[in-house]
């Protein structure tokens, strides 16, 4: 199917999301469509899917205007879309999930037909080839089979014409490039793709014209073929980036984190660090790498004091915090930039200025004896938007209503607001735009020359080349290497990512 939107204009209160924005994509073909968090992609996606009606505009299928006064009227125009936080029910297993709101039924009374609908999933399955269990139990299945799972959930409606918001946002490098042979499959067999994303590297190698809003409008289109990273970086955010942050040599100092033997178990009571050694000094930045699930979560959150240890000694600037608390810890001078900013770093509902104190409520100058000092708290949250350029209306804007990209500067603007010894960053870039990436890693290298140690947790391996002095590789709970210099190669961080070794000197 060929899908236009022409002059498509979407306004929310403060906020012009979408401006007069046409665009069009033909069947078979991917069109990527880039730009910076909160620069309009996914209320315009939004639109399409029937979620939101455009103040003006109309959407042309084949050459028919369609509107969608709901979802159900776009998936049977055959739209259908992949959110970027997917949208299964956990307790379900992959047929109820994918069928649930399309079931079909075998008698009068309305009874289920789940042969029938399983064996409709296992062929889909297997023309697109996505492997799928269709007996598998959703909330034990890894992230990438999950996305699997939804871009079924779309397929068995139909659609012809499939919206894929930030598909890789949550995908390890491995189930990235699965993901790019599905589209191939689905591209193949006829199927219209958008790809919605802010990873250049991705756009290039996966769309067939490439399209970039800024600001709630078309910047401007590119071919990939022709294209390059830098040019869209600059397209994308209106002026010249850099992509990868200058830094100069560290300069290591005293040790700052002493890991000793560190033993942490997860919420099923499994042993998912299984002795962890580790020095990080100040001035210098130690990236830790390794596919998601292999116990940096549960790391960074025994360090934070968010998790207790199964055994071993964390001290933090010579003091030992194994049995101290997060309050307790960040009183030490630790900023935690947590990899779930929804969950973990902001509380949504409450405003910028009130989310700026959660972690200095109770101390002077913004609270005496229990009191509030709201003019203390709107200076300092009028000062962090300023000094980290948070767009937003107003400092009493709910949190939860900003992009991505604005929310995750709130967090760090707030955790770097006072002075700190240690930064850990899980993930600080996770589903961010070139710009706020860049914005993200400058401030990080200030905090390094300032003379704070820093531990940043990834699994984006040009994330931990481009910031890391140090590159230690986690795989099964353990640091199975750390490398630097000459040593620190795509080649050598995957290789120890999947449990492998090379050479001598890498044992932590």
């Amino acid at each position: 199917m060929r899908l236009e939107l022409r002059e498509i204009s979407k306004r929310f209160p403060g906020v012009l999301a979408n401006d007069r924005i046409s665009i069009s994509a033909d069947r078979g073909k991917v069109l990527g469509m880039l730009g910076e968090n909160g620069a309009g992609k996914t209320t315009l996606m939004n639109i399409l899917s029937g979620l939101y009606k455009p103040d003006s505009g109309s959407i042309l299928i084949d050459g028919t205007e369609r509107v969608f006064n709901d979802p159900v009227a776009a998936i049977e125009a055959g739209v259908g879309m992949v959110h970027q936080h997917f949208m299964l029910v956990p307790v379900f297993d992959v047929v109820e999930a994918v069928a649930l709101g399309a079931e079909t039924v075998k008698d009068a009374i309305g009874t289920f037909d789940r042969a029938a609908a399983r064996k409709r999933i296992v062929a889909l399955s297997e023309q697109y080839k996505l492997d799928v269990d269709p007996d598998a139990r959703i909330e034990n299945l890894p992230v990438g089979v999950r996305q699997r799972v939804e871009i079924l959930k779309a397929l068995y409606r139909h659609s012809d014409i499939l919206v894929l918001d930030e598909p890789s946002a949550v995908l390890t490098p491995y189930e990235t490039q699965e993901l790019y042979s599905i589209i191939r499959s689905l591209t193949a067999n006829g199927t219209t793709i958008i790809f919605i994303t802010h990873k250049l590297n991705e756009v290039l190698e996966v769309a067939d014209d490439i399209v970039v809003l800024r600001r709630g409008r078309v910047a401007g289109t590119a071919d990939p073929k022709t294209a390059t990273r830098q040019e869209l970086a600059n397209l994308m955010v209106g002026r010249d980036v850099e992509l990868i942050v200058p830094k100069g040599p560290a300069k290591p100092g005293d040790v700052v984190l002493g890991l000793e033997n560190v033993f942490v178990r997860d919420d099923r009571l499994e042993m998912k660090v299984n002795g962890v050694d580790l020095d990080v000094r100040g001035g210098e930045i130690v990236a830790i790498a390794g596919v998601q699930g292999n116990g940096q979560t549960e790391l960074v959150e025994a360090i934070t004091g968010l998790r207790a240890l199964d055994s071993g000694t964390i001290t933090i600037g010579g003091h030992h915090t194994e049995q101290d608390g997060p309050r307790q810890v960040s009183d030490l001078g630790v900023a935690h930039i947590p990899e779930d900013r929804g969950r973990d770093g902001l509380i949504a509902p409450m405003t910028i200025a009130e989310n700026y104190i959660l972690d200095s409520y109770y101390r002077e100058p913004y609270s005496r004896r229990g009191i509030f000092d709201l003019a203390a708290v709107n200076e300092r949250a009028g000062q962090g938007v300023k000094d980290f350029d948070i767009r937003t209306p107003s400092i009493e804007t709910r949190a939860g209503s900003l992009s991505g990209g604005n929310q995750q500067k709130v967090v760090v603007a707030r955790e770097f607001s006072v002075p700190v010894k240690l930064v850990i960053a899980a993930q600080p870039t996770r589903g961010l735009d070139v710009g706020s990436i860049e914005y993200i890693h400058r401030r990080l290298v200030e905090q390094r020359d300032a003379g704070a140690a820093i531990v940043i947790v990834s699994t984006e391996l040009d994330e931990v080349l481009a910031v890391g002095d140090r590159i230690a590789v986690m795989f099964d709970g353990r640091i199975v290497g750390i490398l630097s210099g000459d040593d620190a190669t795509y080649e050598n961080i995957g290789l120890l990512m999947g449990g492998a070794t090379f050479g001598e000197g890498t044992a932590a």
